[in-house]
């Protein structure tokens, strides 16, 4: 008998230890670019800090996934969490020394973009031998709520912690991953039918982590159009934040207007189960375009964190049905010896989209009005969205297995 989700003991150490970093690293994310602009002033140097983020994603993405194939996934698991909390520690000794500076921060940028590409496709392979496979696509919902929450709570404590003191959503990171990093030491593996071996030449294991992904049309259709979204959307999400501060804003309302995609998250997660039962891949998928296209250029209209938050939160609604759609449908159609490898080339074309992003943001704010820059954003979130549209690949997307409550 299999059992339920709610009781598998290892789904519930990584789901709470991952909640639980998600928390600190959504903090920091939006504590980044108001710390530089607060040293530096430049909207510039903001976008250059949370672009070596998704930089430091890209060039560690595909030897990532090769790696998480062949080396133990909980040890990787537990050096990435390790690694963050070294760095994200080494700049809350610099800021209460007063001696934080630019290069430093990349370079802790860096490591947190270097250790995400590392750990993601650890945890994804790792859920999928955690977790049936009957119950996969209730996992991936709950992880999407998990993210939502994350994505909620941490960008509105982020930017109150921000407000009180600079160090302190740091503090608050470091010690997340602390925590992370003990939860994780308990996780039980179950063995895998390749085992972990030494790696003698990455470069073939990659050519086939990326033959694979090109030879599956739904998997190369779907990551090429979420690439594009990235690239757009993470642009507007800086160019956005740089706006509402620029009006005058306070950190704190910056904050809760971030976390308000979370909340949209959490809803839309909350929704998923149904919403799969109701609605065809291909309407959930196209969905989130059409919802993202209607909205961004409304924010260029709209005054007040708030208010902007309220439009988030629309934006995020149907994110998790669309997500949790493409994803269980990847990991059930990739064997477990390729799934780090996919991930891997995954990341590597979010990331090329999410390392432009905030860069094109940040490029935007500093030679046109704000308001100009969300509408270049907004026009190229449209064209992706008429593409979709017409998309013979996604109108024939599988539905996925229903999942098994529990």
């Amino acid at each position: 008998m299999t059992v339920p989700l709610s009781r598998n003991r290892d789904y519930r150490l990584l789901w709470l230890s991952q909640a639980c970093a998600e928390f600190g690293h959504n903090a920091t994310t939006i504590a980044f670019p108001l710390l530089v602009l607060a040293v530096t002033g430049s909207t510039a140097a903001s976008g250059l800090v949370l672009g070596t983020i998704a930089t430091a994603q890209l060039v560690a993405g595909l030897p990532a996934g090769a790696l998480a194939d062949r080396w133990n996934r909980k040890r990787v698991l537990l050096a990435c969490e390790a690694a963050q909390a070294v760095a994200v520690g080494s700049l809350v000794a610099a800021l209460l020394l007063d001696a934080a500076t630019v290069a430093h921060m990349v370079v802790v940028a860096a490591v947190l973009g270097g250790c995400t590409a590392l750990f993601e496709p650890a945890e994804d392979a790792t859920l999928a031998a955690v977790v049936p496979e009957e119950q996969l696509s209730a996992a991936v919902a709950s992880n999407g709520a998990r993210t939502s929450l994350g994505q909620l709570a941490g960008t509105a404590a982020g930017g109150f912690l921000f407000a009180a003191a600079r160090v302190l959503p740091f503090a608050v990171d470091a010690v997340t991953h602390l925590v992370s990093f003990v939860a994780l030491a308990f996780l039980r593996v179950p063995p895998r039918d390749t085992p972990p071996a030494p790696v003698r030449n990455l470069g073939p294991e990659i050519v086939a982590g990326l033959r694979w992904a090109w030879q599956h049309r739904t998997i190369r259709i779907t990551t090429l159009y979420a690439a594009l979204l990235n690239l757009f959307f993470s642009a507007f999400y800086l160019v956005v934040i740089v706006l509402a501060q620029r009006r005058g804003t306070p950190p704190g309302e910056i904050g809760v207007m971030a976390a308000m995609l979370g909340a949209g998250g959490v809803v839309g997660a909350l929704a998923a189960p149904y919403l799969q039962r109701v609605l065809s891949p291909y309407v959930s998928i196209a969905s989130v375009f059409w919802v993202l296209a209607v909205l961004t250029p409304v924010t260029a209209l709209v005054h007040g964190g708030y208010l902007i938050g309220a439009i988030f939160a629309g934006m995020a609604l149907l994110v998790p049905t669309a997500n949790t759609t493409i994803v269980t449908q990847q990991l059930i159609s990739t064997p477990d010896e390729l799934r780090g490898r996919l991930s891997g080339v995954l990341a590597l074309l979010t990331g090329v989209a999410g390392a432009a992003g905030p860069v094109l943001g940040g490029l935007l704010t500093a030679v046109v009005p704000g308001t100009t820059a969300v509408l270049v954003c907004a026009a190229g979130i449209a064209a992706v969205t008429v593409s979709v549209t017409v998309s013979k690949v996604l109108r024939e997307f599988p539905r996925p297995r229903v999942p098994v409550a529990g």
